[in-house]
């Protein structure tokens, strides 16, 4: 383990609940180099907690320690579990979807349940609503501070039996791709699909391509217009529009210095599909 422990949550950082959790994690170890991922997840919404830990695990070095809580589940059933990546870095997290992309897009090795009996902050067992600080925090500040090794946070899981989001499916033709919108960069509005790159090419779009782009929510159309297929934002002027390929390789929308989802009330997810089609 390399001491770091990178913090996901929807607490946001309006009250003490993130503090809460770094205060934990530094009374099990005061020399543990604490970052946070995010904290502004939208409440709830296990699908971008997902999405957020794949944007961000593979960057950090082996070793690394990532406690994710976006917890609608809390108290109830739902296990605590701890993921091993293939590329060697942990996840402390509910067993509720939130390993979803990191399983498909970079590998789970082996999970194991957490042994919340013994893997719980003292004095924390009449408290059942924020596990994020008695049981996440602090079984993942244990783990990065080596005061616990990962085989014995608790039994081994199946990983073909952890709770699963469904995932949207890429289709393509000769002359179109299709495809979801997955999630936003949210600052700039731009929406970033689950079509990657090399699929993308494959229908045999250049730079500088005018393509057709056909954005539905469900059966309703949304959007239908030509985009510019360029390398970066800087290929098309101020407030016109752009397809280009985002930091994980997959396509994207935006608006150069706007931000195409307020513009055209876009959304996310699995009914949010989008399809670039060859112009003659």
């Amino acid at each position: 383990m390399n001491k770091l422990l990178v913090l996901q949550s929807d607490f946001g950082l309006v009250d003490g609940a993130v503090a809460a959790m770094i205060g934990v994690a530094h009374e099990v170890d005061m020399n543990l180099k604490i970052y946070s991922l995010t904290h502004d997840i939208t409440p709830y919404n296990i699908w971008e907690a997902s999405y957020r830990l794949f944007q961000s695990v593979k960057f950090w070095p082996k070793g690394t320690v990532f406690v994710s809580v976006v917890d609608p589940g809390v108290g109830s059933s739902r296990k605590s579990v701890v993921a091993k990546t293939k590329d060697g870095h942990f996840v402390v997290t509910p067993d509720n979807g939130t390993l979803t992309h990191i399983k498909k897009y970079i590998g789970i090795e082996v999970v194991r349940e957490i042994d919340e009996k013994n893997h719980r902050r003292k004095e924390s067992e009449l408290s059942h609503t924020f596990h994020g600080r008695d049981i996440f925090s602090y079984t993942g500040a244990r783990l990065a501070s080596e005061k616990i090794s990962f085989e014995e946070v608790g039994g081994e899981l199946p990983v073909d039996k952890i709770v699963e989001l469904e995932v949207g499916k890429v289709t393509r033709t000769e002359s179109s791709i299709k495809g979801n919108i997955d999630i936003l960069d949210v600052r700039f509005g731009s929406l970033w699909t689950n079509i990657t790159r090399e699929d993308f090419l494959k229908i045999g779009f250049e730079y500088g391509d005018r393509v057709e782009v056909v954005i539905k929510n469900g059966s309703t159309l949304v959007y239908n217009n030509r985009i510019t297929f360029g390398k970066s934002f800087a290929d098309v002027y101020v407030s016109e529009q752009i397809i280009y390929v985002n930091s994980l390789l997959r396509m994207a929308v935006a608006i150069n210095q706007g931000n195409f989802a307020k513009a055209y009330s876009i959304g996310t997810g699995i009914h949010w599909t989008i399809e670039f089609k060859k112009t003659s």
